[in-house]
C-alpha cells in the first residue's frame, strides 16, 4: 500500500502531494446524518480557546471519549476561524486600536464571531491537520461535528471588504455598517447573489475537505430565510447535514433547519428558579408549542451556553439550587439537551469573552449527573425528542402551582418526571400507580394513586418502568 502512495505522489508531482498535506481529508468513520439522529442526541458546545490551558484542538480531542460517556452525539464547535484585528474589541467600548500598551493589547484575542476568512483556521487553536484529527476522533466515537457559521457579518479585515465591497450593506451615506452595536464586524448584504454563492461555496469547503456534518448558524434570524432554504438544498447535495438555527422562528424549521433554540423555555427556567413565575407558565408554554411547532420540529433546551455564561451569568448565578432540577428537565422534556463545556465540571465563573480564560477540569457533582441523564436519553425511547417524538402528557397533581409532573411514552416504554419547582418544601399527591425505579438512585418504588409525596425545595424524581 505504501508503494502505491509513493508512486501516486511521483505521478502527480510533489506540489500536489504537498497540497494534500495542507488540506487533509478525513476518512469517513461514521454513518451519514439521518433524521433519527435527533431522537436521542445530546449536543455539546465547545469553546476551544477556553476548554483547556493550551486552548488547542489537540488538547480537546483527547477528551472526546469522555463526551461519549455523557451520551453526546453532536459536537458543536464555536467558530474556529482566524479572528479579525481591525476594530477588534478589547474591554468596555474600547477597541485594541485605542490601547497603546503592546502587552495589554496582546490579552485581547477578539470575538470568535468576527471572522476574517471563512476557510481559515485560527492558528492559536492548531492546524488543519489537528482539526481533521478532531473530526475523525469524534466520528470514531460516534459523534457528529457541526461548525459555528457566522453568515450575518464578517470582520472588517475580511478579504471581501476590499475585493468585493458590494457584498456589504451600506447606510444612506454609502458607508459600510456594523449590525447592532457590534463594532468589530461589518454587515453582509443578502441582496447580493454573488455574495450568497461565495458563502455557500465556503460552507461546502468544510463539508468536502474537512468532512464536518453540519452547522450551527449564528444569529440565523437576522439572515433571510430564503437564503437558508436554498443553502440547505445545496449543502445536502454534498452530504446529509444537521442544521441548527440560533433563532426561535418556527418558520425557519419548515425547510432549512432541523433544530432551533428554545429561548423561551430557557427564560422560563430562570424566572421559575428566581420565583418570578410558577409551573403554570411552563404549562402554558408547552401548550403553546402544540400550536406553533409542527410535529417534527425540534427545540434545543439548555441551562447555559457561551452567551448566557459570559453575559448573563453562570447557571448557578441565575438558578441557584435549582440547577440540577432544570438540567434534568431539559433532558426529559421533548427536544434536545445542550451541555456547554465546563458545566460537567460545575463551572461557577463567567468566562471572559475576548480574553483567554480556562474552564476548570476538577470532577464535580454535575459530571456524573450528565452521564446518568445521557444514558437515559440515549437508551430509553420514551425520551425521544426528534422527528418522531415520544408523547408528552401533563400529570395533574394536588399542587400544580409548584409541582411539575409529566409522563413521556413511546413503544411501551414510560418515563415520569416529577419536580418541586419552588424554594419551599411541598407535599402533594398525583394520580400515578404501579411499580417503578427511581432512575437517579436505582431504588424500586411502588406508587399509589392517593399516596402523599413530600419533596424538598427543587427536589425532582425520574421514574422509569
Amino acid at each position: 500500500m505504501k508503494k502505491v502512495v509513493v508512486l501516486l505522489c511521483l505521478a502527480v508531482g510533489i506540489f500536489s502531494c504537498k497540497k494534500a498535506e495542507e488540506t487533509p481529508k478525513v476518512t469517513p468513520e461514521i454513518a451519514a446524518v439521518t433524521p433519527e439522529l435527533a431522537d436521542n442526541a445530546v449536543i455539546y458546545e465547545v469553546n476551544i480557546r477556553q476548554y483547556s490551558p493550551e486552548g488547542t484542538f489537540n488538547a480537546f480531542t483527547q477528551d472526546i471519549p469522555k463526551l461519549k460517556e455523557m451520551g453526546v452525539k453532536i459536537l458543536w464547535l464555536m467558530p474556529i476561524h482566524e479572528i479579525g484585528i481591525k476594530n477588534r474589541k478589547a474591554k468596555g467600548d474600547k477597541s485594541i486600536e485605542q490601547i497603546t500598551d503592546p502587552k495589554e493589547r496582546e490579552k485581547y484575542l477578539g470575538s470568535y464571531y468576527s471572522v476574517k476568512d471563512y476557510r481559515s483556521i485560527n492558528a492559536k487553536f492548531g492546524t488543519k491537520a489537528d482539526f481533521a484529527k478532531l473530526v475523525q476522533t469524534a466520528h470514531e466515537n460516534g459523534i457528529y461535528v457541526i461548525l459555528d457559521w457566522v453568515a450575518n457579518h464578517t470582520a472588517w479585515d475580511h478579504p471581501w471588504v476590499e475585493q468585493h465591497n458590494d457584498f456589504y450593506t451600506r447606510d444612506k451615506a454609502g458607508k459600510m455598517i456594523a449590525p447592532f452595536d457590534w463594532t468589530d464586524v461589518v454587515e453582509l448584504d443578502f441582496n447580493n447573489k454573488a455574495m450568497r454563492k461565495a458563502m455557500v461555496d465556503d460552507m461546502k469547503y468544510w463539508l468536502t475537505d474537512l468532512n464536518i456534518d453540519g452547522f450551527r448558524c449564528d444569529v440565523a434570524g437576522e439572515v433571510p430565510t430564503d437564503f437558508w432554504d436554498a443553502t440547505r438544498v445545496e449543502l445536502n447535495k454534498v452530504k446529509p447535514i444537521f442544521f441548527l438555527a440560533e433563532a426561535e422562528k418556527p418558520e425557519m424549521l419548515k425547510n432549512a433547519f432541523d433544530m432551533q433554540y428554545g429561548w423561551e423555555a430557557h427564560h422560563l427556567f430562570n424566572q421559575i428558579a428566581k420565583g418570578e413565575k410558577t409551573v403554570a407558565a411552563f404549562d402554558a408554554y408547552m401548550t403553546k408549542l402544540d400550536t406553533v411547532l409542527q410535529k417534527d420540529d425540534i427545540n434545543m433546551y439548555f441551562t447555559s451556553n457561551h452567551d448566557e455564561n459570559s453575559w448573563n451569568g453562570t447557571e448557578y448565578e441565575r438558578m441557584g439550587d435549582a440547577v440540577e432540577t432544570f438540567a434534568a428537565l431539559s433532558y426529559t422534556m421533548p427536544g434536545m439537551p445542550l451541555i456547554y463545556n465546563g458545566q460537567e465540571y460545575d463551572l461557577k465563573k463567567r468566562l471572559r469573552f475576548f480574553e483567554k480564560d480556562t474552564i476548570p477540569h476538577t470532577a464535580g457533582k454535575m459530571g456524573a449527573i450528565y452521564e446518568k441523564l445521557g444514558a437515559l436519553k440515549t437508551n430509553n425511547v420514551a425520551l425521544h425528542g426528534g422527528k418522531v417524538k415520544a408523547s408528552y402528557v401533563r400529570l395533574a397533581t394536588s399542587n400544580d402551582t409548584n409541582i411539575l409532573a409529566f409522563v413521556r411514552e413511546k413503544d411501551g416504554k414510560k418515563v415520569i418526571y416529577v419536580a418541586n419547582m419552588s424554594k419551599k418544601p411541598n407535599t402533594f399527591t398525583f394520580l400515578v400507580e404501579g411499580s417503578f425505579a427511581d432512575y437517579m438512585t436505582g431504588e424500586k418504588v411502588v406508587l399509589a394513586k392517593d399516596q402523599s409525596h413530600s419533596f424538598k425545595p427543587w427536589e425532582y424524581k425520574i421514574f422509569v418502568q
